[in-house]
């Protein structure tokens, strides 16, 4: 964050730091970013997509920061965002990222007017559709705004949630979409997102095949009646090298592997590794200091449910294996330390259990480099869910 005033800022009240402090001086609990992980994460990414012929379109809900989005466009050549809520793509358009997917249904009437308002911030606007009745509607909204909506039929492929379930369906949307002049049929958006903490690089493969069939099978019938895909997008951080190797697929929407975490960090590659050892790096910790050891085998951290979401389980700790982090209430962590090792004030780096939620409850990104704060970057779109 290059324009950042340090005169009107308070280290420990408006921010966890501030750029040129030491990393031991940081205020906890915060997120801090290992910039160099991050940075190598995100080069790979681009190099892999680019390396076999895909486009990389990096999902923002991960992050929700536009100087992340920026950074992965700009080092790694991410071609636009993801966003999930119209709110996060409004952050994102306001932050000059000028290609943006809502992958998701805009279907609220205002939320339509939001959407179709994003062109005029210089932004591509796509968002996906499962339904006919919204084509009308989105029709409507592109009219009055004066502006165009893309569109992209979503197939449900497995994970039981948006999207239709059959090629007929996807063909009659597509004509839908195409016939209404203020929209564009830009392709299909088919992603999995239930398989991609399967552990068992196997399983995820089956389930991924299921889909890439499904989306095969659309694209040959769109093709028989002239309407062809700009976008066929899908690809997680668990999949992304089925869908680049389908022949069909030319867009990856990964997200958490630039971050990473805990509960993707178990999952197997091909040979059986965890893929944070080595496919992937950590980047993003929860810093948290001890703050009492009254008890002789536990210590209490600073960093309890309030500084993160534990759905997928609880952080670990990063770089030790001497203690664990077992417990937490709203304001404390519980790291169990059986040999006494911890003191009050150490600090620890936590890998989040899930790190999407875990980023929208922060309102800081603390970048760090070398031991010291190189920047500091807002969550930009915290909180934005509607």
């Amino acid at each position: 964050m290059k324009d950042l005033n340090r005169d009107d800022l308070e280290v420990g009240y408006d921010v966890p730091a501030l750029p040129g402090m030491d990393e031991a001086d940081i205020q906890t609990p915060c997120l801090v970013l290992d910039l160099d992980a991050l940075e190598r994460n995100v080069a790979k990414m681009g190099d892999y997509a680019r390396s076999r012929g895909m486009r990389h379109r990096s999902h923002g809900k991960m992050h929700k920061s536009v100087d992340v989005q920026k950074l992965q466009q700009e080092m790694g050549g991410a071609c636009g965002v993801c966003c999930q809520k119209v709110s996060e793509a409004e952050v994102f358009a306001r932050g000059g990222i000028t290609d943006i997917l809502v992958s998701n249904q805009a279907t609220d009437p205002a939320k339509i007017r939001r959407l179709a308002n994003l062109p005029k911030l210089g932004a591509r606007t796509i968002c996906c559709v499962d339904d006919l009745a919204n084509v009308a509607d989105l029709l409507k909204g592109a009219t009055d705004a004066g502006t165009g909506i893309e569109c992209l039929v979503e197939i449900d492929c497995g994970a039981g949630r948006c999207g239709v379930t059959t090629t007929e369906e996807v063909v009659a949307l597509a004509k839908a979409i195409d016939a209404a002049e203020g929209l564009t049929f830009s392709g299909i958006q088919a992603y999995q997102g239930a398989m991609q903490h399967l552990d068992s690089y196997e399983e995820r493969r089956a389930k991924t095949q299921v889909a890439i069939d499904m989306v095969r099978d659309a694209v040959d019938a769109l093709k028989a009646r002239g309407l062809d895909c700009d976008i066929v997008g899908g690809g997680g951080t668990g999949s992304y090298y089925f869908e680049s190797g389908s022949g069909v697929y030319n867009e990856l929407q990964c997200g958490s592997y630039a971050f990473m975490d805990a509960d993707y960090g178990r999952i197997l590659d091909k040979d059986g590794n965890r893929i944070d050892d080595g496919e992937w790096e950590n980047a993003l910790f929860i810093l948290t200091s001890v703050m009492s050891h009254a008890k002789a085998d536990k210590a209490i951290v600073d960093a309890g449910l309030k500084a993160q979401s534990v759905d997928s389980g609880l952080p670990t700790i990063f770089g030790r294996d001497d203690v664990q982090y077992v417990k937490c209430s709203d304001e404390h962590g519980v790291v169990a330390d059986p040999q006494g090792v911890l003191k009050v004030n150490d600090k620890l780096k936590l890998v989040p259990g899930h790190c999407d939620p875990t980023c929208n409850v922060h309102d800081w990104y603390v970048g760090v480099r070398g031991g010291k704060v190189e920047t500091l970057w807002p969550v930009s779109a915290r909180g934005k869910a509607y």
